[in-house]
């Protein structure tokens, strides 16, 4: 895989030659008293192999679609993880470029990739209704848009992300009788890729800093345990600028550690992250610790607060952490 020029609206679409593909959407919302909420909104295609059938008809494809919605309600310390199926066809799931449409039976983004786009999503009593407008330009991962993963030849994807996102909308909780009016920030990773078989997961930060700026780091973790020289980030200033970080910039220190009381696996629970050529020294926890996802693969995505060294908040984002199971990515 080599450096592509990025056309939209067509990228914001499908890729279907590729095997692995993702539209990831999470962020941090409040309302108006300040009662915090985080959220995740992921559509995943996957290819198959071609189809081969002796009466052709509607039914037959070559893509499935799975999707994962998460809220997270701080104050309650409660958590809900869905997920769903569909195959990507009869017009059950599936991705359009223009107009823009992402879509899994009644979960859905559509709008302009470019500028303003809706989310939708709801199961067993929790609604989630935002609208999203970027507030900086879009960034271009890696080399150009280019992330490589590892050595290995192909082993890259393309990857660009929206790490700030006006997020306004509505949000509806089981047992709640309140329509809460919610504000905050969200963020967007869109990426085809693929992980090396050397690799066991990854742990993924997206941070929304104070004067408009953001980071990106991830640390791909080997089987035979350290950290692949292939991890990777992106620091972004205030007037949009992208600032690769090679694994060398960067370090990430996990300081603490939670259990998960429904699968028993462990994960890191707070973290110390330092940047030394932007002068970014950082704590990272948990707004709440049980935020895993025990579905058909389980993983831990949350939202996090993001301190300085004096404990002073400056900001929050989301963690992904994959791999720390034997079902994990």
């Amino acid at each position: 895989m080599k450096p592509r020029a990025f056309r939209f609206p067509q990228d914001a679409g499908p890729h279907p030659d590729f095997q692995t593909e993702w539209w990831y959407y999470t962020g941090n919302l409040s309302d108006a008293q300040g009662r915090a909420f985080g959220f995740q909104l992921t559509f995943f295609r996957r290819a198959l192999a071609p189809v081969t059938t002796l009466q052709p008809n509607d039914w037959p494809t070559e893509q499935v679609y799975f999707a994962h919605f998460t809220v997270s309600d701080i104050k309650n310390q409660r958590f809900y993880p869905f997920e769903r199926w569909q195959r990507g066809s009869i017009d059950l799931a599936g991705a359009q470029a223009e107009p823009f449409r992402v879509w899994l039976d009644h979960w859905q983004i559509q709008g302009d990739p470019q500028g303003e786009v809706t989310l939708s999503a709801k199961a067993d009593g929790v609604d989630l209704q935002l609208r999203l407008k970027p507030l900086k330009p879009l960034v271009l991962q890696g080399d150009r848009g280019l992330s490589q993963k590892s050595g290995g030849a192909g082993n890259a994807s393309y990857y660009y992300s929206r790490t700030r996102l006006a997020s306004a909308g509505t949000l509806r909780l089981p047992g709640e009788s309140t329509v809460f009016a919610v504000n905050g920030l969200s963020w967007l990773d869109r990426e085809w890729s693929v992980l090396s078989r050397e690799q066991s997961g990854w742990d993924w930060f997206s941070l929304q800093l104070p004067q408009q700026q953001e980071l990106m780091l991830y640390q791909l973790r080997r089987k035979e345990g350290g950290v692949d020289r292939f991890s990777s980030g992106t620091f972004i200033d205030a007037e949009g600028t992208s600032h690769p970080l090679k694994a060398k910039d960067f370090t990430i220190e996990a300081t603490d550690t939670w259990v998960s009381p429904e699968t028993g696996i462990r994960y890191p629970s707070a973290w110390q992250l330092k940047v030394p050529a932007h002068q970014l020294s950082l704590k990272v926890k948990p707004l709440m610790n049980n935020q895993e996802l025990p579905l058909s693969f389980t993983y831990w995505e949350g939202a996090v607060e993001i301190q300085n060294m004096q404990n002073a908040t400056l900001g929050r984002g989301y963690v992904e952490l994959t791999g720390y199971d034997q079902n994990a990515f």
